[in-house]
Protein backbone atom coordinates (compact mmCIF):
# COMPACT_ATOMS: atom_id res chain seq x y z
CA UNK A 1 0.00 0.00 0.00
CA UNK A 2 3.13 1.97 -0.49
CA UNK A 3 3.72 3.82 -4.03
CA UNK A 4 3.98 0.73 -5.64
CA UNK A 5 0.40 -0.02 -5.49
CA UNK A 6 -1.35 0.43 -8.92
CA UNK A 7 -4.74 1.09 -7.23
CA UNK A 8 -5.21 1.45 -3.58
CA UNK A 9 -8.83 2.33 -3.01
CA UNK A 10 -9.77 -0.90 -4.24
CA UNK A 11 -7.17 -2.92 -2.51
CA UNK A 12 -9.64 -2.27 0.43
CA UNK A 13 -12.49 -3.98 -1.30
CA UNK A 14 -10.03 -7.16 -2.19
CA UNK A 15 -9.15 -7.21 1.67
CA UNK A 16 -12.60 -6.48 2.59
CA UNK A 17 -13.90 -9.52 0.96
CA UNK A 18 -11.00 -11.40 1.68
CA UNK A 19 -12.19 -11.33 5.36
CA UNK A 20 -15.77 -11.69 4.50
CA UNK A 21 -15.10 -15.23 2.82
CA UNK A 22 -13.69 -16.43 6.23
CA UNK A 23 -9.60 -16.29 4.83
CA UNK A 24 -7.09 -15.31 7.25
CA UNK A 25 -6.09 -11.61 6.78
CA UNK A 26 -3.98 -9.15 8.62
CA UNK A 27 -3.03 -5.00 8.76
CA UNK A 28 0.61 -4.31 9.08
CA UNK A 29 -0.19 -0.92 10.22
CA UNK A 30 3.13 1.52 9.24
CA UNK A 31 4.60 -1.40 7.30
CA UNK A 32 4.51 -0.03 3.33
CA UNK A 33 1.57 2.42 3.73
CA UNK A 34 -0.61 0.22 5.81
CA UNK A 35 -0.18 -3.25 3.48
CA UNK A 36 -1.94 -6.28 3.91
CA UNK A 37 -1.27 -9.67 4.20
CA UNK A 38 -3.64 -12.22 2.71
CA UNK A 39 -3.56 -15.90 1.88
CA UNK A 40 -2.33 -16.55 -1.32
CA UNK A 41 -4.52 -18.05 -4.18
CA UNK A 42 -5.30 -18.03 -7.60
CA UNK A 43 -8.82 -16.92 -6.42
CA UNK A 44 -7.65 -13.99 -4.74
CA UNK A 45 -5.05 -13.15 -7.44
CA UNK A 46 -7.77 -13.32 -9.91
CA UNK A 47 -9.87 -10.66 -7.96
CA UNK A 48 -7.19 -8.35 -7.62
CA UNK A 49 -6.47 -8.29 -11.44
CA UNK A 50 -9.49 -7.33 -12.27
CA UNK A 51 -9.85 -4.67 -9.58
CA UNK A 52 -6.53 -3.77 -11.34
CA UNK A 53 -4.82 -3.81 -7.62
CA UNK A 54 -0.99 -4.48 -7.40
CA UNK A 55 -0.26 -7.91 -4.74
CA UNK A 56 3.20 -9.33 -4.02
CA UNK A 57 3.77 -12.58 -3.59
CA UNK A 58 5.70 -13.87 -0.29
CA UNK A 59 7.13 -17.20 0.50
CA UNK A 60 7.13 -18.23 4.08
CA UNK A 61 10.55 -17.08 4.34
CA UNK A 62 9.85 -13.70 3.32
CA UNK A 63 7.10 -13.35 5.82
CA UNK A 64 9.32 -14.20 8.92
CA UNK A 65 11.47 -11.62 7.58
CA UNK A 66 8.44 -9.26 7.55
CA UNK A 67 7.35 -10.31 11.18
CA UNK A 68 11.35 -9.06 12.02
CA UNK A 69 10.68 -6.04 9.96
CA UNK A 70 7.47 -4.91 11.99
CA UNK A 71 8.70 -6.71 15.37
CA UNK A 72 12.24 -3.64 15.20
CA UNK A 73 10.14 -0.97 14.18
CA UNK A 74 7.61 1.15 15.19
CA UNK A 75 4.58 -1.19 13.48
CA UNK A 76 2.47 -4.08 14.05
CA UNK A 77 0.49 -6.89 12.42
CA UNK A 78 -3.38 -6.17 13.63
CA UNK A 79 -5.57 -9.91 12.63
CA UNK A 80 -8.87 -8.74 10.65
CA UNK A 81 -11.35 -10.92 11.40
CA UNK A 82 -14.94 -10.30 10.77
CA UNK A 83 -16.09 -8.14 8.09
CA UNK A 84 -18.34 -5.28 9.12
CA UNK A 85 -21.66 -4.89 8.35
CA UNK A 86 -21.49 -1.08 6.91
CA UNK A 87 -24.99 0.99 6.66
CA UNK A 88 -25.02 4.95 5.16
CA UNK A 89 -27.74 7.30 6.62
CA UNK A 90 -29.21 8.82 3.37
CA UNK A 91 -33.05 10.25 3.00
CA UNK A 92 -34.57 8.44 0.04
CA UNK A 93 -34.43 11.20 -1.86
CA UNK A 94 -31.33 11.46 -2.24
CA UNK A 95 -30.03 15.37 -2.69
CA UNK A 96 -28.51 16.58 -6.10
CA UNK A 97 -24.91 16.31 -4.86
CA UNK A 98 -22.66 13.50 -3.82
CA UNK A 99 -21.49 11.24 -0.60
CA UNK A 100 -18.01 10.58 -0.76
CA UNK A 101 -18.49 7.83 1.33
CA UNK A 102 -20.61 5.88 -0.74
CA UNK A 103 -18.85 6.26 -3.60
CA UNK A 104 -15.25 5.16 -1.84
CA UNK A 105 -17.80 2.15 -1.09
CA UNK A 106 -18.94 1.50 -4.37
CA UNK A 107 -15.63 1.98 -6.31
CA UNK A 108 -14.05 -0.49 -3.50
CA UNK A 109 -16.45 -2.91 -4.48
CA UNK A 110 -17.79 -3.15 -0.25
CA UNK A 111 -21.47 -3.56 -0.09
CA UNK A 112 -23.45 -1.65 2.15
CA UNK A 113 -27.62 -0.79 3.05
CA UNK A 114 -28.74 2.55 3.27
CA UNK A 115 -31.29 3.43 6.30
CA UNK A 116 -33.37 6.81 7.23
CA UNK A 117 -34.97 8.00 10.24
CA UNK A 118 -38.00 5.37 10.15
CA UNK A 119 -34.76 2.69 10.42
CA UNK A 120 -32.96 4.61 13.34
CA UNK A 121 -35.84 5.55 15.42
CA UNK A 122 -37.29 2.11 15.34
CA UNK A 123 -34.00 0.27 16.32
CA UNK A 124 -32.24 -0.88 13.10
CA UNK A 125 -29.17 0.38 13.94
CA UNK A 126 -28.34 -2.90 16.10
CA UNK A 127 -27.99 -4.56 13.09
CA UNK A 128 -24.43 -2.62 11.76
CA UNK A 129 -21.08 -2.43 13.01
CA UNK A 130 -20.62 0.69 11.08
CA UNK A 131 -22.72 3.79 10.50
CA UNK A 132 -21.59 6.80 8.36
CA UNK A 133 -23.16 10.00 8.29
CA UNK A 134 -22.30 12.59 5.99
CA UNK A 135 -23.80 15.92 4.73
CA UNK A 136 -26.86 15.78 6.93
CA UNK A 137 -28.47 18.88 8.88
CA UNK A 138 -29.17 17.29 12.60
CA UNK A 139 -30.56 20.54 13.38
CA UNK A 140 -33.67 20.30 11.29
CA UNK A 141 -32.37 23.40 9.50
CA UNK A 142 -31.86 21.84 6.18
CA UNK A 143 -28.57 22.98 6.11
CA UNK A 144 -29.57 26.82 5.50
CA UNK A 145 -29.89 25.95 1.94
CA UNK A 146 -33.57 27.99 1.67
CA UNK A 147 -30.74 31.30 1.97
CA UNK A 148 -29.49 30.70 -0.97
CA UNK A 149 -31.55 27.81 -2.93
CA UNK A 150 -34.54 28.90 -2.16
CA UNK A 151 -37.53 28.16 -4.66
CA UNK A 152 -35.27 25.03 -5.47
CA UNK A 153 -37.31 21.82 -6.25
CA UNK A 154 -35.05 20.01 -4.88
CA UNK A 155 -34.83 21.53 -1.66
CA UNK A 156 -38.76 21.72 -1.28
CA UNK A 157 -38.80 17.57 -1.78
CA UNK A 158 -36.40 17.51 1.02
CA UNK A 159 -38.34 19.79 3.50
CA UNK A 160 -41.24 17.49 2.90
CA UNK A 161 -39.78 14.51 2.78
CA UNK A 162 -38.48 15.55 6.56
CA UNK A 163 -41.74 16.84 7.76
CA UNK A 164 -43.66 13.96 6.50
CA UNK A 165 -41.52 11.64 7.98
CA UNK A 166 -41.50 13.88 11.73
CA UNK A 167 -45.37 13.50 11.39
CA UNK A 168 -45.61 9.90 11.09
CA UNK A 169 -43.05 8.96 13.68
CA UNK A 170 -45.07 11.17 15.92
CA UNK A 171 -42.81 14.45 16.58
CA UNK A 172 -44.19 18.06 16.84
CA UNK A 173 -41.43 19.30 14.40
CA UNK A 174 -38.41 18.27 12.31
CA UNK A 175 -36.00 19.54 15.28
CA UNK A 176 -37.54 17.54 17.82
CA UNK A 177 -37.34 14.40 14.80
CA UNK A 178 -33.43 15.22 14.34
CA UNK A 179 -32.66 15.21 17.70
CA UNK A 180 -33.97 11.69 18.53
CA UNK A 181 -32.20 10.62 15.89
CA UNK A 182 -29.12 11.98 17.60
CA UNK A 183 -29.73 10.37 20.51
CA UNK A 184 -30.90 7.07 18.76
CA UNK A 185 -27.03 7.11 16.86
CA UNK A 186 -25.09 7.92 20.30
CA UNK A 187 -26.60 5.08 21.82
CA UNK A 188 -25.84 3.19 18.90
CA UNK A 189 -22.06 4.48 19.54
CA UNK A 190 -22.50 3.85 23.05
CA UNK A 191 -23.48 0.28 22.76
CA UNK A 192 -20.56 -0.81 20.63
CA UNK A 193 -21.03 0.91 17.32
CA UNK A 194 -18.79 2.53 15.21
CA UNK A 195 -19.36 5.92 13.64
CA UNK A 196 -17.90 7.36 10.94
CA UNK A 197 -19.54 11.24 10.19
CA UNK A 198 -17.82 13.93 7.60
CA UNK A 199 -18.89 17.87 6.34
CA UNK A 200 -21.98 18.97 8.52
CA UNK A 201 -23.05 15.73 10.11
CA UNK A 202 -20.36 16.02 12.29
CA UNK A 203 -20.66 19.76 13.55
CA UNK A 204 -24.88 19.22 14.14
CA UNK A 205 -25.30 15.89 15.32
CA UNK A 206 -22.85 17.38 18.22
CA UNK A 207 -25.35 20.21 18.19
CA UNK A 208 -28.75 18.78 18.36
CA UNK A 209 -27.22 16.17 21.36
CA UNK A 210 -26.17 19.42 23.03
CA UNK A 211 -29.49 21.29 22.38
CA UNK A 212 -31.59 18.78 24.06
CA UNK A 213 -33.15 21.17 26.43
CA UNK A 214 -33.61 23.82 24.30
CA UNK A 215 -34.40 25.03 20.55
CA UNK A 216 -31.10 26.25 18.25
CA UNK A 217 -33.23 25.49 14.89
CA UNK A 218 -34.10 28.92 12.91
CA UNK A 219 -37.37 28.50 11.40
CA UNK A 220 -37.49 27.42 8.09
CA UNK A 221 -40.30 29.24 6.77
CA UNK A 222 -39.69 32.89 8.06
CA UNK A 223 -36.26 32.84 9.01
CA UNK A 224 -36.94 33.10 13.11
CA UNK A 225 -33.74 33.29 14.89
CA UNK A 226 -33.01 30.81 17.49
CA UNK A 227 -33.35 31.26 20.91
CA UNK A 228 -31.29 33.91 22.42
CA UNK A 229 -30.42 31.95 25.34
CA UNK A 230 -29.45 29.04 23.34
CA UNK A 231 -25.69 28.69 24.46
CA UNK A 232 -26.55 29.19 28.20
CA UNK A 233 -29.00 26.20 27.73
CA UNK A 234 -26.87 23.97 25.70
CA UNK A 235 -25.68 20.59 27.65
CA UNK A 236 -22.12 20.11 25.86
CA UNK A 237 -22.05 16.85 28.21
CA UNK A 238 -24.54 15.01 26.07
CA UNK A 239 -22.31 15.62 22.84
CA UNK A 240 -19.49 13.59 21.93
CA UNK A 241 -16.56 15.67 20.00
CA UNK A 242 -17.58 19.39 20.86
CA UNK A 243 -17.79 21.70 23.67
CA UNK A 244 -18.23 25.04 24.42
CA UNK A 245 -19.69 25.82 20.72
CA UNK A 246 -21.77 29.07 20.20
CA UNK A 247 -25.08 28.70 18.46
CA UNK A 248 -24.52 31.09 15.23
CA UNK A 249 -27.18 33.76 15.95
CA UNK A 250 -27.50 35.40 12.63
CA UNK A 251 -30.57 33.50 10.70
CA UNK A 252 -28.98 34.44 7.40
CA UNK A 253 -25.63 33.03 8.00
CA UNK A 254 -25.23 29.99 6.68
CA UNK A 255 -23.11 28.91 9.73
CA UNK A 256 -24.36 26.79 12.49
CA UNK A 257 -21.49 27.39 14.95
CA UNK A 258 -18.57 28.54 15.99
CA UNK A 259 -17.27 24.95 15.79
CA UNK A 260 -16.12 25.23 12.35
CA UNK A 261 -12.84 27.01 11.77
CA UNK A 262 -13.29 27.71 8.13
CA UNK A 263 -16.81 29.27 8.21
CA UNK A 264 -17.31 28.33 4.55
CA UNK A 265 -20.93 30.19 3.77
CA UNK A 266 -19.81 32.69 6.01
CA UNK A 267 -19.62 35.75 4.75
CA UNK A 268 -16.09 37.79 5.51
CA UNK A 269 -15.47 34.96 7.99
CA UNK A 270 -14.25 32.59 5.06
CA UNK A 271 -10.66 31.06 5.60
CA UNK A 272 -8.63 30.00 2.83
CA UNK A 273 -7.43 26.08 2.20
CA UNK A 274 -4.00 24.72 3.36
CA UNK A 275 -2.98 21.05 3.76
CA UNK A 276 -3.35 18.70 6.80
CA UNK A 277 -0.69 16.47 8.23
CA UNK A 278 -1.86 13.31 9.51
CA UNK A 279 0.06 11.89 13.38
CA UNK A 280 2.49 8.87 13.35
CA UNK A 281 0.85 6.56 16.06
CA UNK A 282 2.85 4.11 17.12
CA UNK A 283 0.91 0.66 16.06
CA UNK A 284 1.90 -1.30 19.16
CA UNK A 285 0.90 1.16 21.61
CA UNK A 286 -1.83 3.21 19.90
CA UNK A 287 -3.04 0.87 17.29
CA UNK A 288 -6.50 2.23 16.95
CA UNK A 289 -5.04 5.69 15.81
CA UNK A 290 -2.59 3.70 13.80
CA UNK A 291 -5.34 2.81 11.94
CA UNK A 292 -7.16 5.11 10.90
CA UNK A 293 -3.96 7.19 9.90
CA UNK A 294 -2.64 4.32 7.64
CA UNK A 295 -1.61 5.83 4.21
CA UNK A 296 1.33 6.18 1.89
CA UNK A 297 1.13 10.25 2.32
CA UNK A 298 1.23 11.90 5.57
CA UNK A 299 0.67 15.30 4.02
CA UNK A 300 -2.76 16.23 2.48
CA UNK A 301 -4.28 18.82 0.47
CA UNK A 302 -7.35 20.67 2.47
CA UNK A 303 -10.68 20.26 1.41
CA UNK A 304 -13.85 22.22 1.72
CA UNK A 305 -17.49 20.94 3.03
CA UNK A 306 -20.49 23.17 5.05
CA UNK A 307 -17.94 22.34 8.01
CA UNK A 308 -14.55 22.21 6.70
CA UNK A 309 -12.78 21.72 9.91
CA UNK A 310 -12.88 22.35 14.03
CA UNK A 311 -11.47 24.62 16.34
CA UNK A 312 -8.87 23.58 18.82
CA UNK A 313 -10.81 25.44 21.60
CA UNK A 314 -13.94 23.07 21.02
CA UNK A 315 -12.39 19.93 21.08
CA UNK A 316 -13.43 18.26 24.49
CA UNK A 317 -10.29 16.85 26.31
CA UNK A 318 -10.53 13.58 25.42
CA UNK A 319 -10.76 13.67 21.89
CA UNK A 320 -7.68 12.19 19.84
CA UNK A 321 -6.44 14.52 17.11
CA UNK A 322 -5.17 12.13 14.07
CA UNK A 323 -4.20 15.28 11.29
CA UNK A 324 -4.23 19.06 11.30
CA UNK A 325 -2.76 22.32 9.57
CA UNK A 326 0.51 23.07 10.98
CA UNK A 327 -0.29 26.39 13.09
CA UNK A 328 -3.94 26.55 12.01
CA UNK A 329 -6.39 27.30 15.15
CA UNK A 330 -8.21 24.35 13.68
CA UNK A 331 -8.18 20.57 13.15
CA UNK A 332 -9.13 18.39 10.70
CA UNK A 333 -9.81 14.55 11.98
CA UNK A 334 -10.52 13.45 15.14
CA UNK A 335 -11.48 10.39 16.88
CA UNK A 336 -12.71 9.19 20.44
CA UNK A 337 -14.74 6.76 22.46
CA UNK A 338 -18.55 6.77 23.76
CA UNK A 339 -19.43 3.90 26.11
CA UNK A 340 -18.20 0.27 24.38
CA UNK A 341 -18.18 2.35 21.01
CA UNK A 342 -15.98 4.79 18.84
CA UNK A 343 -16.63 8.18 16.78
CA UNK A 344 -14.15 9.34 14.05
CA UNK A 345 -15.41 12.98 12.39
CA UNK A 346 -13.38 14.05 9.29
CA UNK A 347 -14.34 17.23 8.49
CA UNK A 348 -14.78 18.48 4.62
CA UNK A 349 -17.50 17.46 1.44
CA UNK A 350 -14.99 15.59 -0.88
CA UNK A 351 -10.87 14.69 -0.78
CA UNK A 352 -10.85 15.16 -4.62
CA UNK A 353 -13.00 18.34 -5.12
CA UNK A 354 -11.93 20.66 -2.78
CA UNK A 355 -14.29 23.73 -3.71
CA UNK A 356 -17.18 21.03 -4.39
CA UNK A 357 -20.73 22.76 -4.48
CA UNK A 358 -24.80 21.66 -5.22
CA UNK A 359 -24.93 20.64 -8.80
CA UNK A 360 -21.00 19.52 -9.25
CA UNK A 361 -20.59 15.99 -10.84
CA UNK A 362 -19.92 13.70 -9.09
CA UNK A 363 -15.99 12.27 -8.52
CA UNK A 364 -14.95 9.92 -10.80
CA UNK A 365 -12.45 7.77 -8.44
CA UNK A 366 -10.48 6.03 -11.13
CA UNK A 367 -9.27 9.60 -11.92
CA UNK A 368 -7.99 9.52 -8.12
CA UNK A 369 -6.97 5.78 -7.67
CA UNK A 370 -3.97 6.70 -5.15
CA UNK A 371 -6.82 9.55 -3.29
CA UNK A 372 -4.75 9.55 0.44
CA UNK A 373 -8.02 11.51 1.49
CA UNK A 374 -10.04 8.67 0.34
CA UNK A 375 -8.07 6.08 2.07
CA UNK A 376 -8.93 7.85 5.27
CA UNK A 377 -12.00 7.20 4.58
CA UNK A 378 -11.78 3.38 3.68
CA UNK A 379 -9.33 3.02 6.64
CA UNK A 380 -12.38 3.70 9.08
CA UNK A 381 -14.40 0.74 6.92
CA UNK A 382 -11.91 -1.86 7.68
CA UNK A 383 -11.00 -0.51 11.18
CA UNK A 384 -14.47 -2.38 13.43
CA UNK A 385 -13.07 -5.59 11.37
CA UNK A 386 -9.69 -5.81 13.82
CA UNK A 387 -9.09 -7.82 16.34
CA UNK A 388 -9.52 -5.99 19.54
CA UNK A 389 -7.04 -6.52 22.74
CA UNK A 390 -5.83 -5.81 25.64
CA UNK A 391 -2.92 -3.67 25.93
CA UNK A 392 0.16 -3.52 28.11
CA UNK A 393 0.19 -0.95 30.41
Amino acid sequence: MDDAQSDHLKAYGVAYRAIQAGLKAEWLLNYRGGSFLLPDGPALRREAALAGVGVEPVDDARVTAIRGEIEGANADAVPLEKAPRVAVYVPPNVPPWDDAVTMALQYAGIPFSKIWDPEVVGGGLKDYDWLHLHHEDFTGQYSKFYLIYAGASWLAEMVRYNQTAARQLGFASVPDLKKSVARHIRDYVGNGGFLFAMCTATETLDLALAAERVDIAASYADGTPPDPQADAKLDWSQALAFTGGHVEPDPTVASFSDIDGHQVNAPGRRQPLGAFKLFNFSAKIDPVPAMLVQNHRQVIPDFYGLTTSFVRERLKAGDTVLGDEEGAPWVKYIHGDHGKGTWTFFGGHDPEDPQHQIGDPPTDLSLHPHSPGYRLILNNVLFPAAKKRELKT
